[in-house]
């Protein structure tokens, strides 16, 4: 029998397990992580990550969705595990780890006393942008789309439409359905792996604030954009399609802590 520590986290609703990998050397298998992540018959949450020791690094990241497979960059699930490295004290208020997509930095700073998680993420260039929708990578794939009545529109059966037809069957994509609200955005987002809306989409965020600053040009360095978990600024440099230096920002919580039994 072999116990498990763990601890549960969520970014603006996007919730994970968390697991300091560093001395168990545990290998998940596919069908344990989905167990673990069923809200019904497990701990519950939208993922499951792996911190273990990356040489030059202060730690790596390893991020499996709820299907239990190994999936690509996480924006939510970053924040979490900077505020949880910190927590493990092999982090301080700023951090450089390694992730499927490469390198990242965090910075954990405060704001009227709350801990605000900032993750910087990689350089995006946007080129397939279409009238009805763009096409992006912020370290995961995001189909985007710009549309009214977000809050009351049926996202699965849309996304669905979009996630499973031929172009995505195999590799798949997560969606963004976008609504501008004066100087924000409010986004939902069907995600690949849980094959489910999220309460909040880290990296869909950043793609959908990427997507906007590309249709509507302002020379502006930030966007807050809502969801239906909380609020995420993501602060940027763009250059034409091109963007650079990157961040999403906002809180990451600690939910509970136990131990799994295996």
């Amino acid at each position: 029998m072999m116990k498990i520590p763990f601890s549960k986290y969520h970014g603006t609703g996007n919730d994970f397990i968390l697991i300091d990998n560093r001395q168990l050397q545990w290998k998940p298998r596919k069908e344990e992580i989905a167990r673990l992540c069923d809200r019904h018959f497990g701990i519950g949450g939208d993922g499951l990550m792996l911190l273990s020791e990356k040489s030059g690094f202060d730690f790596h990241m390893t991020y499996y969705n709820s299907d239990g497979m190994e999936s690509t960059m996480c924006g939510n699930g970053g924040r979490c595990m900077i505020i949880f490295a910190r927590s493990l004290a092999i982090a301080g208020s700023e951090t450089r780890f390694m992730a499927i997509d490469g390198e990242h930095l965090g910075k954990v700073t405060q704001k009227d006393s709350s801990d605000i998680i900032s993750l910087k993420m990689k350089d995006v260039r946007v080129d397939e942008i279409d009238a009805d929708h763009l096409f992006l990578n912020t370290g995961s794939p995001h189909y985007v789309i710009f549309t009214q009545g977000v809050e009351t529109f049926d996202i699965i059966t849309e996304a669905k439409k979009i996630r499973f037809n031929d172009r995505f069957r195999e590799e798949g994509t997560n969606v963004d359905f976008v609504e501008i609200r004066d100087d924000r955005l409010f986004v939902r987002s069907y995600e690949r792996g849980v094959e489910d809306e999220t309460l909040s989409c880290g990296t869909g965020v950043a793609a959908s604030a990427l997507a906007y600053a590309v249709k509507k040009p302002a020379h502006r360095t930030f966007m807050d954009v809502m969801t239906r978990g909380g609020t995420l600024r993501v602060l940027y440099h763009q250059e034409g399609n091109a963007f650079s230096d990157i961040w999403l920002e906002g809180p990451a919580v600690l939910v509970f802590q136990g131990e799994i039994v295996t």
